[in-house]
């Protein structure tokens, strides 16, 4: 079973939704056998690199609100973070262009360090008030992931480097109607939008388990006429029907 994950670094939801799926996926008995993968997806790209703004007036500014009724928001967000064992500091985080860490995060994926890069990165946001943004706070914590620093330089000082893989993820997230994140996508064809809680992950997981182990590998649409194929090293060519 495979899992793909659209998902951004400073969206509130995306980290819940994770660890519930997690959470989820230790009450899963086959769950050595689901691969999650996690694809981009930027919330805003147009949030300047260097925001001088605090998390409660940029979202007070988005969803044209008072200061206060943004801190009352996000206070109901970090209640459900404390859910899950997430500790959200809000007063202290900087909200960033995001770009960079995707691309960050397709780099880590060629070395088979994307799940650790993008639990390092969550947990940097909104617990630590990282800058997203800026390369040696990347480099940090890529490196704190077992990432080489210099390696890791080149790649974001490069800004065509996996930006194609971005941009891909980004365009398929709109080819499939994602409108929101986290979304969830299992073998390609089941979805699940939002931070759902854990038992739903659960019922999601088995049902999709007992429907693709029922359901055969391939579907046949040969039709009834006689195969024109070779079969355990025999090539028998059909007769003819007048």
């Amino acid at each position: 079973m495979k899992i793909e994950v659209w998902s951004d670094f400073v969206c509130p939801f995306c980290y819940i939704g994770k660890r519930r799926l997690e959470q989820a996926l230790e009450k899963f008995p086959q769950k050595d056998e689901v691969e999650v993968e996690f694809r981009s997806y930027e919330l805003d790209p147009t949030t300047a690199k260097n925001q001088d703004k605090t998390i409660h007036e940029a979202l007070a500014m988005k969803y044209g609100m008072s200061v206060d009724e943004a801190k009352k928001m996000n206070e109901g967000v970090g209640e459900q973070a404390k859910g899950v064992g997430l500790n959200f500091q809000f007063d202290t985080m900087v909200p960033a262009n995001t770009f960079d860490a995707h691309r960050l995060a397709h780099f880590a994926k060629t070395k088979a360090k994307d799940k650790e890069i993008t639990e390092r990165l969550l947990h940097a946001y909104f617990t630590e008030g990282k800058r997203l943004s800026d390369h040696d706070v990347l480099a940090e914590l890529a490196v704190e992931v077992g990432l080489e620093r210099n390696e890791v330089f080149e790649v974001l000082q490069d800004e065509t480097a996996y930006a194609d893989d971005v941009r891909y993820d980004e365009n398929t997230a709109q080819q499939i109607g994602v409108r929101g994140v986290p979304f969830f996508v299992v073998n390609q064809k089941y979805a699940i939008s939002g931070a759902q809680p854990m038992e739903t992950f659960v019922g999601a997981l088995e049902k999709v388990w007992q429907e693709e182990k029922a359901a055969p590998v391939l579907q046949d649409l040969s039709g009834d006429a006689d195969d024109a194929a070779c079969v355990d090293g025999n090539c028998v060519i059909p007769n003819d029907k007048e």
